[in-house]
């Protein structure tokens, strides 16, 4: 097998072609019509929304094999309103794919986190920082009170995810396939770079769902 971080940088291109034969010679030795299975539908159960940080790949740390996610990842694992690829998304998992269950998964060490609290401009960048921003104003008196701040940047990782799974809740797509239907429910997760580890926030959907049809019901 090709050992992919001990190549020159020069060589890693050419590598990836090799990789990717070794990797369907895996999936087809004891399955000839592997590919051709997955080709046909796909039937995925999960939609996950995470951060586009290359260390934390979604199917890799949940341990599901390919065709068991519909994965969409952004900086900071957002999900805004005004944003037409988020929301096109959940909308084709939801009506199309009948997914059960819409994960929001941020994680400890998000670049993105850090580079909304510094307190200046990142140009284009800001635009979406923002979001991440709007969030710390949200919970402004509590992140002021913490002191350390690698303690503050995990605490405002774990309060995004609430907000995102928030935004998820809010769209017209979840909320009438969950009345319709009773799926899919919302989850938030952390993933823990350190240890590995997947953390269930256990975010009690149905109570976010009666809060949030208060003022967003559609």
């Amino acid at each position: 097998m090709v050992k992919f971080t001990s190549l020159m940088k020069s060589d890693k291109y050419d590598a990836i072609f090799k990789l990717n034969h070794e990797w369907l010679s895996s999936k087809t030795e004891n399955d000839n019509e592997y590919f051709q299975k997955l080709y046909k539908e796909q039937n995925p159960d999960f939609l996950y929304i995470g951060c586009s940080d290359s260390r934390v790949p979604a199917n890799i740390i949940t341990g599901l094999d390919v065709g068991d996610l519909f994965v969409h990842r952004n900086i900071g694992n957002l999900v805004s309103n005004n944003d037409l690829n988020t929301m096109s998304i959940i909308q084709y998992a939801v009506e199309h794919l009948k997914v059960k269950h819409i994960v929001v998964c941020g994680h400890y060490g998000c670049g993105g986190i850090h580079t909304a609290m510094e307190q200046k401009s990142f140009g284009l960048l800001d635009n979406w920082l923002k979001n991440i921003r709007d969030v710390y104003r949200f919970n402004f008196k509590e992140l002021e009170l913490i002191e350390n701040e690698e303690s503050k940047y995990d605490r405002l990782v774990e309060l995004n995810v609430i907000e995102q799974c928030e935004n998820v809740i809010k769209t017209s797509f979840v909320q009438k396939s969950y009345l319709k239907y009773g799926y899919p429910t919302v989850h938030g997760w952390i993933y823990d770079m350190k240890n590995g580890k997947l953390i269930d926030m256990d975010i009690h959907f149905e109570e976010m769902l009666k809060k949030v049809q208060k003022v967003y019901k559609l």
